[in-house]
Parts: structure tokens; C-alpha cells; sequence
């Protein structure tokens, strides 16, 4: 039985690759949680960047409870099983009038996680509708095998390389996902997605969550242990070194854990 998907849901998950929307934080709570994020940024003086954008849920504490949300957990485990790691959260944010975006591209193609039973629960902290530049994606395109991508560089692209599929994306059928605060979309780790610049004036704030299962392995490297959090159930696998939660917002502990962490997964990626 399963928990909050119906079947019909699930079918369409796996059949397409995405499932938008749906809400699982209220947008009250959601909106005390950009004011954490927001009050920390005003507290540093400048907008939240860098490392602190990536395996944010072990600097922050509201992250971490994010990345535990108990309705998102049991959406994981209706598609992925009972147990459930957390790979990565992410930042993805578009200031306005920046110009940013993101290309066309497969996660799989560089996260070396196999086999392919990872999900990325993307949440809005803040509205992401048409006008903001939400998510795109090529419906079914996860079934295809990992494309070669170009790597740009290109400053204006939030991803790390400005990876961009070898694709004219106008020879595909795209689905644009907006979202409300406080709801998620789901995609697969192969589906091809994208997302466009925000032509709004206010952010367009978001948090990619991936998640997995004990079973999969990191197969890019093998000098370097990957690691993950569990959020559920158990891991008789082993595969990843078990990730430390923070006790309270940016604890020393936790800084000093999220360095060496995001250290060796950058290096992961990078490779």
C-alpha cells in the first residue's frame, strides 16, 4: 500500500520520468523558512553562495528538516522503497535581472551514482511559476542513455561546468513545471531538464533534493568514499560514509564536517 502516490502516480512517475505538483509544506511554514535563509543572508551581507549552496541540510538545521519532511519522505518511499539516503540539497536560486539559467542536461551523466534509482525532490521556497524560469523537461527522456554533454563554463549557467546536452531541445516535446511555494517536483537522475531565465522582480528560490537508496554506489571514483544521509529506515550496504546532521544552524561541528564532506564530493563531481 502505499502512502501518498496513488498508483496512477507512480505509473506516470515511471512511464515520463517527473510528477509535478505536489504540496507538502504549507506556504506559511515555507515562507518562515526563506526568512531564515533571507535573515542569515542579511545577517553576512551578502547572498548565500559557494560551498554553502551544496549539502546545504548539513550547515542548516531548517534545511535538514526540509530534507526529513515526513510527506516528502513518504512520497521517496512510495517510489524508491523504505530505505532512503539523502545524496545532496542544492540551492537553486535566480536573482532577478541576472540573466541566469540552466541548461539542457542529465544529472546521470556526472554523478557516477549506479544503478539509477535516485530522485530529485525539487522544492519552492519561493513561487516558481512561467515568468520565474521553472523547470523543463523532456518527457520519457529518462530511458534514454546518458548523451554526450559540452561543457561551457559559461558563468551565467548555474550549473557547475555548463553542462549542456549535444541536443537541439526543439526536436523534443518540453514540459515547463511551475510550482507554488511550498510544493515539489519529482524527477529521475537521466531526465533531461532545463530551466530559463526569471524575468520577475522577485527571486525564484528553490532546493533540489536528491535522494537514493542504500543499494546504489558511487562507481566514478575509487579512492574517494562517497557519502550520504540517512533520513530513513536502515543501510546494510554501506556504500556511502553516513553524513552528520547539524544540532543548530552553522554549529562549528557541523562546518567543520560540511568542509571536508563537500571537499571530497567536489571532487567526486569534478572528476
Amino acid at each position: 500500500m502505499t502512502k501518498i502516490l496513488d498508483q496512477s502516480q507512480i505509473d506516470f512517475f515511471n512511464e515520463n520520468g517527473y510528477l509535478f505538483p505536489i504540496k507538502v509544506i504549507s506556504t506559511e511554514k515555507t515562507l518562515i523558512y526563506r526568512k531564515k535563509l533571507e535573515e542569515y543572508e542579511y545577517s553576512k551581507g551578502n547572498l548565500i553562495s559557494g560551498n554553502e549552496r551544496h549539502k546545504s541540510h548539513l550547515l542548516f538545521k531548517w534545511v535538514n528538516e526540509i530534507v526529513h519532511n515526513n510527506k516528502i519522505l513518504d512520497i521517496m518511499e512510495d517510489i524508491l522503497g523504505p530505505n532512503i539516503l539523502c545524496w545532496s540539497s542544492n540551492f537553486f536560486i535566480k536573482e532577478p535581472n541576472e540573466d541566469t539559467f540552466v541548461s539542457w542536461h542529465q544529472d546521470s551523466e556526472y554523478w557516477g551514482l549506479k544503478p539509477d534509482d535516485v530522485v530529485t525532490a525539487w522544492f519552492a521556497l519561493s513561487d516558481a511559476n512561467i515568468k520565474t524560469g521553472p523547470m523543463e523537461v523532456i518527457p520519457k527522456s529518462h530511458k534514454w542513455k546518458n548523451i554526450n554533454h559540452n561543457e561551457t563554463f559559461n558563468k551565467k549557467n548555474l550549473l557547475s561546468r555548463g553542462q549542456e546536452l549535444d541536443i537541439d531541445p526543439s526536436n523534443h516535446k518540453t514540459v515547463a513545471m511551475p510550482l507554488n511555494s511550498g510544493e515539489i517536483s519529482l524527477h529521475h537522475v537521466k531526465l533531461a531538464h532545463a530551466s530559463k531565465v526569471n524575468t520577475t522582480q522577485d527571486r525564484r528560490i528553490g532546493i533540489a533534493i536528491r535522494y537514493t537508496t542504500p543499494e546504489v554506489k558511487q562507481t566514478k571514483v575509487t579512492n574517494i568514499k562517497d557519502s550520504a544521509l540517512l533520513v530513513r529506515g536502515e543501510d546494510k550496504y554501506n556504500n556511502f560514509i553516513h553524513e552528520i546532521p547539524p544540532k543548530f544552524d552553522l554549529d562549528a561541528e557541523a562546518i567543520a564536517n560540511h568542509k571536508i564532506i563537500s571537499e571530497a564530493h567536489h571532487k567526486i563531481l569534478m572528476d
